[in-house]
């Protein structure tokens, strides 16, 4: 009974390690691929940077999609001025644990409608 109540207790132990082995290994990040904390992190970057997007007068948030890895912001989509376009970098750069700011906002021209959406490569005139 003694053994037997041994093995019980070796067997548990080592299944408590090798799960928290493969736990620890399978959450690691690499150069392509988040950790599960970065990837928190990241979500809590882009969280707030909308926020503070649509608490911004001057920014049409719904216009603008925030998409965040490892700290880095990338800005996409339409506004309808520089001066948007400047301000909505200018909100994320000042949110804490955004490294980078990459601004990929694309100013609409006056005479687009603003429920149109026109491809990059299309030429403005035809």
């Amino acid at each position: 009974m003694k053994k037997l109540m041994s093995s019980f207790s070796m067997v548990a132990a080592l299944a408590a390690i090798v799960s928290v082995a493969t736990f620890s290994v399978g959450c690691a990040g690499d150069r392509t691929h988040r950790s599960t904390g970065a990837y928190l992190d990241d979500k809590s970057i882009a969280t707030k940077v909308k926020a503070d997007l649509i608490g911004d007068p001057d920014v049409k948030a719904a216009q603008v999609k925030v998409n965040v890895f490892k700290g880095d912001v990338q800005l996409s989509g339409f506004v309808d001025s520089d001066l948007q376009k400047q301000k909505a970098e200018q909100i994320a750069r000042n949110v804490n644990g955004v490294n980078y700011v990459r601004n990929d906002l694309v100013v609409r021209s006056a005479n687009e409608p603003a429920g149109s959406q026109r491809r990059l490569d299309e030429p403005l005139n035809k």
